[in-house]
């Protein structure tokens, strides 16, 4: 069951980190990110920094994973904004 468990946590986290991935490819063709929210991805960077301390600390790889890759996206998607928006 365990196996089953950590499965499923690999396939949710793989699905909504690559829920990004349009974002982050418009962002970089556009050369645009006027209508992301600061906020919203510090606010949700934040959470994702949380979420993979707490995988640390119950030691579950899928969400240590997926939520590393996550980070990575949106460090990116938010360093391009911070790009264009100099622009």
């Amino acid at each position: 069951m365990q196996d089953v468990a950590a499965f499923l946590g690999f396939v949710a986290g793989t699905l909504t980190t690559i829920s990004f991935v349009p974002q982050l490819v418009k962002v970089y063709q556009s050369k645009s990110a006027k209508d992301i929210s600061y906020r919203m991805f510090i606010i949700f960077i934040l959470g994702v920094m949380i979420w993979i301390s707490y995988g640390i600390l119950i030691k579950e790889l899928p969400i240590i994973v997926t939520n590393s890759v996550t980070l990575v996206v949106a460090v990116a998607i938010l360093t391009l904004k911070v790009r264009y928006d100099r622009v």
